[in-house]
């Protein structure tokens, strides 16, 4: 069975170089990370360049599951990718795209690619929970940096 892929996109109304600068600002990931989420940060990257590392302790029903992710890629102001080392899923891959548009505003795209443990059972018990919490997340994440940019122009 293959990767399953999820993708989010909104335009913000920022120039690509300002989107950029705001996820690597310190506590972008705090700030990105939905309330509702049990997650504990346990150490922070110093950047988002490659090789740097980020370790979540996350909580999944009476679970806590420790998730490192390592960036892989780093082209400023356009993409920055991490992937998991360590943590829930089989595989994981997150893209962080931002594509200036003609209104010089930004398209900022997440690109997920990851597998469920236990590959088709994986699928059939978690698939569905995993794309609607992946829909939540990233609605609310997209929600908090439009509104930062959103603010910026009152």
């Amino acid at each position: 069975m293959g990767y399953q892929r999820f993708r989010r996109e909104t335009e913000i109304p920022a120039s690509p170089e300002e989107v950029f600068a705001w996820h690597e600002e310190p506590g972008a990931v705090e700030r990105l990370t939905p309330p509702w989420e049990r997650v504990e940060m346990v150490e922070r990257a110093k950047s988002l360049e490659v090789g740097s590392r980020v370790v979540f302790k996350v909580v999944m029903g009476p679970i806590r599951q420790r998730w490192v992710a390592e960036h892989t890629e780093y082209e400023p102001p356009y993409l920055f990718t991490d992937v998991q080392n360590e943590g829930p899923f089989a595989f994981w891959r997150h893209r962080h795209r931002f594509e200036r548009t003609a209104a010089n505003t930004t398209l900022m795209i997440d690109e997920i690619e990851y597998a469920l443990p236990l590959g088709l059972l994986g699928e059939i018990f978690g698939g569905g929970f995993t794309r609607m919490k992946l829909r939540r997340m990233f609605d609310f994440r997209h929600q908090v940096v439009l509104d930062h940019f959103r603010g910026r122009q009152s």
